[in-house]
């Protein structure tokens, strides 16, 4: 397998061949959106899979807002990195506020693109949880608390680039780590992709009516 991408697609049809094990397994792909939505399209198709989303929220440093100090999730799930937050010393107040603020956006979103849809009933199914890239962990550890809340039986974790400690840390947490490249620093996830698009929730709505409409996504 290549270890850079074209762009998301790319990435996803090349992640697809490594999860080929999973298909018919009563499997579901989850997508972090934005940027896991079109890999994970990809992998739904190849696997006749339902697609959907599983909104989460990244807890930025307040002045480095790409930094991550924590994550939410429906639920009320919160997950934190203890060692960020200790490093940069922000504050609870500083952590409470900018919470706040990505809870209004985690909510705005499951409205947006779900159209009134319920969200997929996760028990004893195999989840794929995708995203385009793992720098901290803090998101994608928010989206497995809030599945394994569910009590799937199955959960596997795909992605295109993670940083490799951060990628060993997480085979102890799900049951399966599915990763292209595991670089020991990661800087910046879009440098490994040739086209690496800003997507907006047009995107996202657009990707889950095909999945909807299709056959293999109901």
């Amino acid at each position: 397998m290549r270890t850079r991408f074209e762009d998301r697609a790319d990435a996803g049809r090349q992640l697809a061949a490594r999860l080929a094990h999973l298909g018919g397994s009563n499997a579901i792909v989850l997508a972090l959106p934005r940027g896991g939505v079109p890999i994970a399209a990809e992998i739904a198709r190849a696997l006749h899979a339902p697609l959907d989303v599983l909104n989460v929220r990244k807890l930025g440093v307040p002045w480095h807002p790409e930094l991550a100090m924590g994550a939410i999730g429906s639920g009320g799930v919160r997950v934190m990195n203890d060692e960020v937050v200790w490093r940069t010393g922000v504050t609870r107040q500083q952590i409470e506020a900018v919470a706040r603020e990505e809870q209004r956006e985690l909510d705005r979103r499951e409205e947006t693109y779900r159209d009134g849809r319920p969200a997929p009933d996760l028990e004893g199914r195999s989840v794929i949880l995708v995203d385009d890239g793992i720098a901290t962990g803090a998101t994608v550890r928010a989206a497995v608390a809030v599945v394994r809340a569910q009590h799937p039986a199955r959960i596997v974790l795909a992605t295109p680039i993670a940083q490799a400690s951060v990628a060993a840390q997480l085979t102890r947490e799900v049951d399966e780590v599915v990763c292209a490249a595991a670089p020991r620093e990661l800087y910046a996830i879009g440098q490994w992709y040739d086209r690496f698009e800003q997507l907006d929730d047009s995107d996202v709505r657009a990707a889950l009516a095909t999945a909807v409409a299709t056959p293999t996504a109901v």
